[in-house]
């Protein structure tokens, strides 16, 4: 069982990430030509909000229900909430759509996705949800070593999610460095985004700093805080490394990330787009 992806569906770390995620994908569909999507974690695709897979740590309380009755929120949060309430009853929050599903219900017919899992339970409950789905193709995989067997893509263009469980802590940010090196030298035009838990701020540093030297052309993060990040303790936040961008994302996200953290954050919650490389001109 992958835990924080079991146990934590809905929070505010999902909703940063599939806000960010769906605002690439929404990016890939303004041109015609086919795109394709690795995610590399993909866990079980679809979460109950009630019962065995419930929210048990009350997290989603904090998260998707706190957006799901508003109204008048910035663009990228209203296609997000829209896509949620899809794979819901109308007017019902009773099961929260993964990322491989939320990119799977917003591709065309001519994009393709390949969503990976290690753990054996979980990839066979992915496998049955898309089991009628010719575009999603499913495999019970390492998701690190899929970037070097898929990549670069028939499709050319696309966007890779890396979403660990990060049960190694810090040794996971090795672990991913590798991957993106691995993945740019494959596809140096590629989008690849990666989710990554804030706890205490220092522990991110080294990482931040060894992504900005990766030979991308550009790469953004973007961080919503919903307390001080100050505890080792507790998921005080999570962010969103972005690289290769696609034009104006960055400024689509701009107005969205204050917004979700007024409204999901308790005391000292913050929210940040910083630019680690930015193309010239």
């Amino acid at each position: 069982m992958n835990y924080r992806h079991a146990f934590h569906a809905g929070n505010h770390a999902d909703v940063l990430k599939h806000v960010v995620l769906l605002g690439l994908v929404e990016a890939l569909k303004r041109k015609d030509t086919p795109f394709f999507v690795l995610d590399t974690h993909a866990g079980r695709g679809q979460y109950l909000l009630q019962g065995e897979q419930s929210d048990k740590t009350g997290e989603a309380r904090g998260g998707i229900f706190r957006l799901f009755v508003l109204h008048g929120l910035p663009a990228m949060v209203q296609d997000y909430l829209k896509r949620v309430q899809a794979d819901n009853p109308v007017g019902a929050l009773v099961s929260y759509p993964g990322s491989p599903l939320l990119v799977a219900q917003a591709m065309r017919p001519q994009d393709r996705l390949v969503a990976c899992e290690l753990q054996p339970d979980e990839a066979r409950a992915l496998d049955q949800l898309f089991k009628h789905d010719r575009r999603v193709g499913v495999m019970a995989r390492d998701g690190y070593g899929a970037i070097k067997a898929l990549l670069p893509p028939k499709e050319k263009r696309g966007l890779v999610l890396i979403d660990p469980p990060y049960e190694a802590q810090e040794a996971e940010f090795d672990l991913i460095l590798a991957a993106l090196a691995e993945g740019l030298s494959r596809w140096p035009t590629g989008i690849f985004a990666v989710w990554y838990p804030i706890k205490q701020r220092r522990t991110l540093l080294p990482f931040l700093r060894k992504a900005a030297k990766l030979p991308c052309k550009s790469a953004f993060i973007a961080e919503v805080l919903v307390r001080p990040d100050d505890s080792p303790l507790r998921l005080n936040g999570s962010g969103m490394l972005v690289i290769n961008p696609p034009f104006r994302l960055d400024q689509d996200l701009t107005p969205a990330l204050p917004v979700l953290a007024r409204l999901m954050g308790e005391g000292g919650a913050d929210s940040k787009l910083q630019w680690l490389k930015q193309e010239a001109g």
